[in-house]
């Protein structure tokens, strides 16, 4: 059961080909751990300075800011992006230039495990930046559609490869008592990111071939996560897992600080099972001793989808036009709202927990929905209007405070070292087919089953993932990553 605990010493298998493990003396080495547990008793009593990391942390979230950009750079110059490149009222060209961006992360969700496993978490942010850089470039220099389809879809593999490994490398050089606090920042700068885009876009209208500049400006953040990262530190979890022990230590004391060093190379050291370099296959991941925790991801992530989240975005415009509503006002709204909750999940997650919060997240998503099923059978214009825009509001709010950030900060946390960067890589690739479906199936559903139904149905899968969450989900708040795979390890 994903729930219960298997703590045993039986799992605590040293394996004696790690260097710091090769002594001559096996008395001195008791003397030296009972000198270590002694003169460090005050140091484990204290928490590791949230300061060393912090930078390192900005830096990697620059990333959620491009995939909050990018998803939003589009929105207000499309119609001038059409007339410039010849396929103005073509509504299939124009859905081509917004969802090219999101096959493109499909793609390159598929390889981010693979990259991140291969080439280490820092080179894999700068590589990520490379297909980002230049599909911008082409955006902003393109004189056709295909340009712009070819430059979309580049972008998209960047975002596709960036956001997992920035979920990873974050829970990696994170202290526990403020990971949850640091996961939650990818949220906000996603948000910051969907902002930025709308007001760099602002006067798409009024000044000519504007749009282009919109794609400019997206490669100076872009510059500086590349170059940011030449400073970051490496993973100290993946340096552990190539064998280069001495490297892992200069990272660990660089993200947590000197006195920590050791006590978290002996964390490491308690699951080390001499299986760390085999080859993570696809069927280990369906089928394998860990399925159980990927099977746990995927639908986290199916469900956060199937809550109607992107649908809602897509449709918030048109319910705030009915009442008199400019389209910037209501994105402002969104932006707001999304904004505030992600801040409040910035403060609540290392305080009430991801569990908790993504009950109470889910709880109200339903009773948004419910808002909005009401709104849509009552007579009068007004009260339908307040209830359809609050409830609208309200879930967006409540999203952002948990289905939106714990997932990718939750799953960094609870998959084993070993499967960590492909099992997000598969998690992440569930989402972006889940997000292309509900996309691409929203208006047809709504035609046929008008929005009291779908409106009913997605929050139906709000109350499914309530009871998912309180099934299957355990608390990891305070705990190090360590400690969480020793409580999820399967039967051998």
């Amino acid at each position: 059961m994903f729930v219960q605990s298997r703590v045993s010493s039986s799992m605590y298998k040293r394996m004696p080909s790690r260097d710091y493990m090769n002594v001559d003396d096996v008395d001195a080495d008791q003397d030296d751990d009972l000198g270590f547990l002694q003169n460090g008793a005050q140091q484990e009593m204290s928490n590791p300075s949230w300061k060393y990391s912090c930078p390192h942390v900005i830096v990697a979230t620059i990333v959620s800011f491009l995939f909050g950009y990018h998803l939003g750079v589009v929105n207000e110059p499309l119609e001038s992006i059409s007339i410039d490149l010849g396929f103005k009222g073509d509504t299939l060209a124009e859905g081509l230039v917004v969802s090219t961006c999101l096959a493109g992360a499909f793609v390159g969700s598929l390889f981010s495990g693979w990259v991140a496993d291969g080439i280490g978490r820092r080179r894999a942010f700068q590589l990520c930046s490379l297909p980002m850089f230049i599909g911008a470039s082409l955006c902003a220099t393109t004189k056709t559609l295909t340009g712009m389809l070819l430059g979309r879809f580049l972008v998209g593999i960047g975002l596709g490869v960036g956001p997992p490994v920035a979920s990873m490398y974050i829970a990696e050089v994170s202290p526990a008592h403020v990971r949850g606090t640091f996961g939650s920042s990818i949220q906000i700068a996603t948000c910051l990111g969907l902002m930025g885009a709308f007001v760099v876009g602002m006067p798409v209208k009024s000044i000519m071939g504007w749009w282009r500049t919109c794609f400019w400006v997206s490669l100076i953040p872009t510059a500086i996560l590349a170059l940011g990262m030449i400073f970051c530190a490496e993973s100290p979890h993946w340096l552990y897992k190539q064998g280069r022990l001495a490297e892992a230590e200069t990272q660990f004391e660089r993200v947590l600080g000197s006195s920590h060093v050791r006590t978290a190379i002996l964390e490491l050291s308690k699951l080390d099972r001499g299986d760390e370099n085999e080859t993570v296959q696809l069927s280990e991941l369906l089928y394998g001793r860990h399925s159980r925790v990927v099977f746990i991801g995927s639908t986290l992530f199916a469900l956060q989808q199937l809550s109607g989240i992107n649908a809602v975005f897509y449709f918030s415009s048109t319910v705030f036009r009915r009442a008199g509503v400019s389209s910037n006002l209501a994105n402002v709204f969104i932006g707001v709202a999304n904004l505030t909750g992600s801040i409040v999940a910035l403060i609540l997650m290392d305080k009430l927990g991801r569990r908790v919060l993504l009950l109470w997240s889910f709880l109200g998503m339903a009773v948004s929905m419910a808002l909005q099923v009401f709104a849509s059978t009552i007579a009068s214009n007004s009260a339908a209007f307040f209830l359809s825009v609050g409830g609208m509001l309200f879930f967006v709010l409540t999203f952002a405070i948990g289905a939106g950030p714990v997932p990718g900060l939750l799953l960094a946390e609870i998959f084993p070292s070993r499967i960590r960067a492909k099992a997000m890589a598969f998690c992440m690739s569930v989402h972006w087919v889940f997000n292309f479906l509900v996309g691409l199936l929203f208006l047809r559903l709504l035609e046929r089953l008008g929005p009291q139904l779908l409106y009913a149905m997605f929050g139906g899968f709000c109350v499914m993932a309530v009871g998912f969450v309180k099934k299957n989900v355990m608390e990891t708040k305070g705990k190090s990553l360590q400690e969480i795979e020793i409580a999820l390890l399967p039967p051998e």
